[in-house]
C-alpha cells in the first residue's frame, strides 16, 4: 500500500514539487525532480478514490492537493468562478479536470469532474450497441448521418468527484442520497449528465490534453498567475503571455504523464490512473463485478461474435459485435453500489483494464485462433468504451495495435470495406529492379526542446543562468541568451553592438587571447545572440556554461566547472558538467565542431550515430529507437538487401559488446515509440544507446580531491510556505511577495494571505 511518508511533497510546507525544468516535458526534468513528483502522485492516487487522470494529477500538483482529507480545501480558489452545471442542460463542453460548481436550488455541490464518457441515448438500450455509435463524431444523429451544425452538442456522463474540497464543502451524505433519489440535480448515480456543447467540430476531436490545457488557458486562466498557488505557470514559464503559458502547460501535462505511466505502483486505463493494489483487491473479491466476473465479461467479447450457423452447423459464417462496457456492467446481479459516485469510474477502468489483460495475454494480436474471433477496442470514450469483436478474424489484417481504438464501426458505416481477396500473391521482383545501393543521409539535428536553459538568479543587479553548449553554436561560433537579457539590453536602441566575454574555464585549455573577447551582441533575433564567439578547443556540444549578465552593462561572464573526477565515454575524456542528453544527440559519430556528416563512416559507426540521433532521449542520456525504423534513420533511401543485412549484422555485434543494449517499448496511437512499454499499447523492439560514462581519477597529488562549486546548483522559484501557528511574516517577506505578484502580471492581492509566509527565490546545492 503506497502511504504519504515524510519524503512526499506538503504543499505550502515544501517547496513547489513543478519545476522549471518540466515545462519542456519529461525529457528535460532531472530524475531526481521526477521521482519526487512520482512519489507526490502516488500518494495522492493511494490517497483518492477516484481514478486519477493525467489532468487531475496535475491540478493535485498545481493547486496542492493535500492527502488525507483536506483536499484542496486550502487552495486559493474563487468558488463563484467555476462553471455551472445542471442535470440534463446544454452546457459549453468541459474537460476532465475541469473544477465546477453544481446548481441545486439551494447550497451548491464543488467537485471536481474526475471522469467522462459519451452517452449516446441508443447506448442504453442493451450490451451490443449499433456499429456507427462506436467512433462516431460529435453531432452525429444516426448511422452514416452525421449533423451539419457548426456547433456540435454531444451527450456525455460527468462523474464529479463531491469530496475533493475538504469536509467544509461537502454535503451529508443523507443529502447527497435525496438529491439523487430525486434526480434533479444529480442522476440516480450521482453523475451529471449533460449535452455538451463545443465550439466546432474540431474542438470535439481534441485529444483530453490538449482540451484540458484550452480550459485553462480560457476558464482557468487567472489560476496560471495566480500569486497564491504553490508556483504559478507564468513564473515557471518566465513570463504570462499565451504562447510561453501553452508551451508550459503542454510540458507540465508531459511530465505529470510521465510520472503516472512510470511508477511501478500503479497502473493506467488510457489516461487514468489506479493503484496496482487496488487492481488487485477488485480481482480477488467473489462479489459482483469482482474476477469471476470480469473474466466472464472477458469471455462474451469472444461467444458473442461467434456465428449462430457454425455452432449449430459447423458452417463458417461473418459476424461483428460492438460490445459497450458501461452498459455491460450496469447488467450484472448487485452491482449498484460499484456504479455510483466515482466507484462507475473505478468499475469502468477495471473492466477495461481485464479485457487488455485478456487481449494482450489469451490472443495472437487481438485473434483468438481456436475461434477465430479478432477481440479490439474501437472506442475508448463512447458508453466508457466499446470493444469490437469480429469472425472470421483470420481473415482481417493483423498490422494494427489491438488496443488503440480504431473507430471501424462508425468508419465501415460510411465507407464500407471492399471484399478481401481470398489470396495475395507475392512477386518477385526481378534482378534489374533491385534497388542500388543507397546513401547515407545527412538529416538535420532537428530543433528539440533539450539543453533548456536553467535559470539559477535574477535580481535586480544581474541575470545568471545555465546552458549546454550545442553543435550549432559550437560550429557557428554564437551563443544565444535569454529574451530577459535581450529585453534588458533593449535601452541600446541598436541592432549590434560590440560587448566583452570574459571567459574562465579552469582547468581546461583555454588559450589566454580567448579569456577575454569582443565580440558582436545581436539583438535583431528574438532571443538575442553573441556572434563571432572564439570557443576553446576542448569546449564540446553538451558542455553545460555559466553565464552572468550584470544588469546595464555589455560585459558577459562564462565559467565552466570541473567534475570531481574525469569520466571517460566510449573514448572521449570529459572533465567538465555537461548536459548527457546533449552530448548524446550532438556528440555521436560523424559530428564535431568541425562538421556534421556521416560520409566515410563504417556501417557499425552509421548504426550508432542514428541511435543517438533519432532515438528517444532520457534526461541521463539514453537514446532508445525504434529498430524498424534503423534504415529510415541511415539512409536517403530504401537501402539494398545487403546494406539491409549488414545493418542487422552490425547491430547484432554492437548488442554483443554492450555498445548497445535491447529494449521493449510500444508504439502509442500518434505512432510514435514509447519505453517503458505502456499499459495498452502494441510491444516494439527497440535498441538503446547507454553513455556509461567510467571515472578516470585525477593523476598525481590531490588526486580526487574536490573542485570549487562542489554539488548539483538548481534554482528554487519563489512559493508561499504554511507558517507554524502563531507566527506572522517579516516586512521583508511581505514585500518580496508584493513584487512576485508583479512579476507574474498579478495587480491586485497583494498581501500575503494569513497563515503563509513567502520563501524568495534561490539557488540551491544538493
Amino acid at each position: 500500500m503506497i502511504t504519504a511518508g515524510t519524503d512526499v511533497w506538503r504543499p505550502y510546507d515544501h517547496e513547489p514539487v513543478l519545476t522549471p525544468a518540466m515545462t519542456g516535458g519529461h525529457r528535460t526534468t532531472p530524475s531526481a525532480e521526477m521521482d519526487r513528483l512520482r512519489r507526490y502522485l502516488e500518494a495522492v492516487v493511494a490517497d483518492r478514490r477516484c481514478p486519477v487522470h493525467t489532468a487531475v494529477a496535475f491540478n493535485a500538483a498545481y493547486f496542492g492537493y493535500e492527502p488525507g482529507g483536506e483536499g484542496y480545501g486550502n487552495g486559493p480558489f474563487d468558488l463563484d468562478a467555476f462553471p455551472s452545471l445542471t442535470l440534463g442542460d446544454e452546457v459549453p463542453a468541459l474537460p476532465v479536470g475541469a473544477l465546477v460548481r453544481i446548481e441545486t436550488g439551494s447550497d451548491p455541490l464543488y467537485a471536481e469532474i474526475v471522469y467522462k464518457e459519451g452517452r449516446h441515448p441508443g447506448a442504453e438500450e442493451g450490451v451490443s450497441v449499433p456499429a456507427w455509435m462506436s467512433g462516431a463524431p460529435a453531432g452525429v444523429q444516426g448511422p452514416g448521418v452525421q449533423h451539419e451544425a457548426t456547433v456540435p452538442v454531444r451527450r456525455e456522463l460527468l462523474v464529479p468527484d463531491l469530496t475533493a474540497f475538504g469536509p467544509a464543502l461537502q454535503l451529508s451524505e443523507a443529502k447527497l442520497k435525496r438529491f439523487r433519489a430525486r434526480q434533479k440535480w444529480l442522476n440516480k448515480d450521482g453523475h451529471v449528465v449533460v449535452d455538451a456543447r463545443y465550439a466546432s467540430a474540431p474542438a470535439a476531436e481534441l485529444d483530453d490534453t490538449t482540451a484540458f490545457v484550452h480550459n485553462l488557458l480560457t476558464d482557468q486562466r487567472e489560476s496560471l498567475v495566480s500569486p497564491l498557488v504553490p508556483v504559478s505557470v507564468a513564473h515557471l514559464a518566465g513570463g504570462g503571455t499565451e504562447e510561453r503559458m501553452r508551451d508550459a502547460l503542454l510540458g507540465l501535462m508531459d511530465a505529470v504523464d510521465h510520472a503516472l505511466r512510470t511508477s511501478g505502483a500503479l497502473r493506467s486505463w488510457g489516461h487514468y490512473a489506479l493503484t496496482r493494489s487496488r487492481i488487485g483487491a477488485g480481482l480477488c473479491h467473489d462479489g459482483p463485478l469482482g474476477g469471476a466476473d470480469l473474466h466472464a465479461l472477458a469471455g462474451s467479447l469472444e461467444r458473442g461474435a461467434v456465428p449462430d450457423t457454425r455452432r449449430r452447423h459447423g458452417l463458417n459464417g461473418s459476424r461483428t459485435v460492438y460490445t459497450a462496457i458501461g452498459p455491460w456492467l450496469r447488467g450484472v446481479d448487485g452491482a449498484e453500489p460499484l456504479l455510483t459516485g466515482v466507484e462507475y469510474a473505478v468499475s469502468v477502468c477495471r473492466a477495461n483494464l481485464a479485457v487488455t489483460d485478456f487481449v494482450r495475454g489469451d490472443t495472437d494480436n487481438g485473434l483468438r485462433t481456436e475461434s477465430d474471433v479478432r477481440i479490439t477496442l474501437d472506442d475508448d470514450f463512447e458508453s466508457g468504451g466499446i470493444w469490437r469483436s469480429h469472425h472470421p478474424g483470420s481473415q482481417e489484417p493483423d498490422d494494427s495495435d489491438p488496443l488503440s481504438p480504431a473507430g471501424r464501426g462508425w468508419r465501415d458505416t460510411v465507407n464500407p470495406p471492399e471484399p478481401r481477396a481470398a489470396a495475395i500473391v507475392q512477386q518477385r521482383v526481378p534482378e534489374e529492379e533491385q534497388p542500388a545501393d543507397a546513401c547515407p543521409a545527412d538529416t538535420p539535428l532537428a530543433d528539440e526542446g533539450i539543453g533548456l536553459p536553467n535559470y539559477l538568479r535574477i535580481n535586480d543587479s544581474e541575470v545568471c543562468w545555465q546552458v549546454p553548449l550545442r553543435l550549432a553554436h559550437l560550429m557557428e561560433d554564437r551563443l544565444p541568451l535569454s529574451r530577459m537579457v535581450r529585453d534588458g539590453l533593449g535601452y541600446l536602441g541598436l541592432d549590434t553592438v560590440p560587448v566583452r566575454l570574459e571567459v574562465s574555464h579552469p582547468g581546461g585549455m583555454a588559450d589566454v587571447s580567448e579569456e577575454v573577447q569582443e565580440v558582436v551582441l545581436d539583438l535583431t533575433k528574438e532571443t538575442g545572440m553573441l556572434r563571432n564567439v572564439q570557443w576553446p578547443i576542448d569546449f564540446f556540444p553538451g558542455l553545460r556554461l555559466h553565464i552572468q549578465w550584470p544588469r546595464g552593462g555589455t560585459v558577459f561572464r562564462l565559467h565552466t566547472v570541473e567534475l570531481e573526477d574525469p569520466v571517460d565515454i566510449d573514448g572521449q575524456l570529459v572533465t567538465h558538467r555537461y548536459d548527457p542528453s546533449v552530448l548524446t544527440r550532438e556528440g555521436a559519430p560523424g559530428s564535431s565542431r568541425d562538421g556534421d556528416s556521416s560520409a566515410g563512416l563504417d556501417t557499425r559507426r552509421l548504426v550508432l550515430r542514428a541511435v543517438r540521433r533519432f532515438g528517444r532521449l532520457t534526461p541521463d542520456g539514453h537514446a532508445l529507437l525504434d529498430r524498424t525504423a534503423l534504415p529510415r534513420g541511415i539512409y536517403d533511401t530504401p537501402p539494398a538487401p545487403h546494406q539491409v543485412t549488414a545493418l542487422e549484422q552490425a547491430v547484432d555485434e554492437l548488442l554483443a559488446e554492450r555498445h548497445l543494449y535491447a529494449a521493449t517499448g510500444s508504439r502509442g496511437e500518434d505512432g510514435e515509440p514509447h519505453h517503458p512499454a505502456r499499459d495498452g499499447e502494441s510491444p516494439i523492439a527497440l535498441i538503446g544507446y547507454a553513455p556509461n560514462p567510467v571515472v578516470v581519477p585525477r593523476p598525481g597529488p590531490g588526486a580526487g580531491s574536490a573542485p570549487q562549486n562542489k554539488g548539483t546548483e538548481h534554482f528554487v522559484h519563489g512559493f508561499l510556505r504554511r507558517l507554524p501557528t502563531g507566527c506572522e511574516p517579516t516586512d521583508a517577506q511581505r514585500a518580496a511577495y508584493r513584487e512576485h505578484c508583479r512579476h507574474v502580471g498579478k495587480a491586485d492581492g497583494w498581501e500575503l494571505p494569513r497563515g503563509y509566509t513567502f520563501v524568495t527565490a534561490h539557488a540551491r546545492r544538493r
